[in-house]
């Protein structure tokens, strides 16, 4: 049996933006339902931002892959269509604090259905280069491009690996033999990136500018995840409401809520931001937004609904 995160479970039974969307101008379609798995996002983008404005989802498969679409649609309102392109496979499961490995295929999914929408709004053929003999998934309808992008970008090394992400592989099994050409292939033209160096050295932090909105959004939480204990101490507390380029903007909560301290608070808050991103960061209360649009957005992480 595997086992789910609690938030898998949420956004199984309770899925955020689930239902066909009438004012979508960007729609993107992946998989079959012969396949056992199919997804249809819709995107209401505004023309003058390319901001998404609204996102939706209909899915036809297991619980995995509506916890993960409804994931996505969270993730990325809010987000320009550059911005939300780079959201990855591993964001969406990271957003839903894991996905168990026999149902990553549930977030690439997802992933490609966002990039499919993107190309409808913007009137471009996703580029998919299939030449005559390139499937290498009968049962599934997997072509080698798609398994080397998966392969590449999730660093995988195993034909168990590659039918967790992609399904490939996981129907009559005839395939194996070249999903293990494709990953010696791309071991080699990589030289043997997939062994790791006797002492890994560690990994560089990220900076602001390199990170997805979903990346920013959970360092950000971690940080106040640090405060608030201290907060809370005095009965008080801290919590995101958006991040708007490098402007972070929060809410004071409890006896910190119209203290006479509060400018002093939000200072200090600001001050461990930059410590922890290495760069100027802004920390302002959220009456110091900018007047909203007339349609709500949200960021991923940072909505409650």
């Amino acid at each position: 049996m595997w086992e789910y995160s609690e938030k898998v479970k949420d956004h199984f039974f309770q899925p955020r933006n689930a239902g066909p969307l009438a004012e979508a101008n960007a729609v993107g379609e992946i998989g079959a339902i012969a396949c056992g798995d199919a997804l249809r996002l819709m995107l209401r983008v505004d023309p003058e931002s390319d901001r998404i404005l609204d996102a939706r989802f209909q899915t036809f498969g297991c619980g995995s892959a509506i916890a993960s679409s409804s994931a996505l649609t969270e993730i990325v309102k809010g987000m320009t269509l550059d911005q939300a392109l780079k959201v990855s496979n591993q964001d969406i499961a990271d957003y839903l604090d894991g996905l168990p490995p026999e149902k990553m295929h549930c977030s690439v999914m997802g992933r490609e259905a966002l990039q499919a929408a993107v190309a409808n709004y913007r009137g471009e053929e996703l580029a998919e280069d299939h030449e005559e003999g390139d499937l290498v998934c009968h049962c599934f309808g997997i072509h080698a491009g798609l398994i080397e992008e998966v392969v590449a970008s999730n660093r995988l090394s195993t034909v168990e690996d590659v039918t967790n992400y992609t399904k490939a592989g996981g129907g009559c099994c005839s395939c194996h033999e070249k999903i293990e050409d494709i990953l010696d292939d791309i071991q080699r033209r990589r030289g043997n990136a997939f062994d790791p160096p006797a002492e890994p050295a560690p990994a560089k932090p990220l900076r602001w500018s390199e990170m997805t909105m979903p990346q920013r959004v959970r360092r950000v939480e971690a940080v106040i995840d640090k405060i608030r204990p201290q907060l809370q101490a005095d009965h008080g507390d801290l919590e995101l409401v958006e991040i708007d380029g490098k402007t972070i903007y929060v809410t004071m909560l409890g006896a910190c809520k119209g203290c006479a301290m509060e400018s002093a608070t939000l200072g200090g808050v600001q001050q461990k931001m930059m410590e922890e991103f290495g760069e100027f960061l802004k920390v302002l209360p959220a009456s110091r937004m900018k007047a909203a649009p007339a349609e709500p957005m949200a960021i991923g992480g940072a909505s409650h609904g």
